[in-house]
């Protein structure tokens, strides 16, 4: 059965949030850090437990700062200024860039061209299918990711809640070189801690 990808990916852009913690905040307040309850409550909400230095950094030093705030609004627990996020993935573990390569390729190789389709319209459904498909696949590239620093340019910073990489943290370079590559310092993976220190595009293994 071919899969209807155009409801895919409308379903799972659904765990995209654009509500009022979407917008950065009009402006810069102090982010005091939270409580032990409020990061239960907000791992229990989120489905997720934080990695540690994260949930240390949380508890001991800011709720925001350097990264997006972590807050509680009407909707619900989320970090604010950030609509990147997929909340309904997040839960979901993270996969490395090495597994998808071959299936990245294979998506672009077979992607619809006119010449294929005599018919327009059948052209235009195909085409319409594959760009769902190709959605979809972008979209679960973050699975298991909190966008947790906006870079400017299309750039992010990604800190890893789920799966194997678990408290890694990677530059989502998407936006120019179509790579999402692990931020590292001397060829290990940098520690949320140490990225707090360094922050520096030295770390991103080009």
């Amino acid at each position: 059965m071919t899969a209807d990808w155009i409801a895919e990916d409308q379903r799972i852009a659904q765990g995209r949030r654009f509500d009022e913690l979407s917008s950065p905040p009009a402006m810069q307040v102090a982010s005091p850090p939270l409580s032990e309850a409020e990061i239960r409550e907000a791992e229990t909400e989120l489905g997720i437990a934080f990695p540690d230095q994260y949930r240390e950094y949380l508890l001991r030093q800011s709720a925001g700062g350097a990264v997006n705030r972590l807050c509680r609004s009407a909707a619900g627990w989320g970090w604010q200024g950030d609509s990147s996020t997929n909340y309904g993935l997040l839960t979901a573990d993270f996969p490395h860039p090495d597994s998808y390569r071959v299936y990245e390729e294979e998506l672009d190789a077979r992607e619809p061209l006119t010449q294929d389709f005599p018919d327009r319209n059948a052209y235009q459904a195909a085409w319409e299918q594959w760009d769902a498909e190709y959605g979809v696949f972008q979209e679960r590239k973050t699975s298991g990711a909190v966008f947790i620093q906006d870079n400017g340019c299309g750039f992010s910073t990604l800190l890893v809640v789920t799966g194997p990489y678990r408290g890694s943290l990677w530059f989502d370079g998407r936006a120019t070189c179509g790579q999402i590559l692990s931020l590292n310092v001397c060829g290990q993976p940098v520690s949320f801690m140490d990225w707090l220190a360094h922050r520096s595009m030295d770390l991103v293994g080009w």
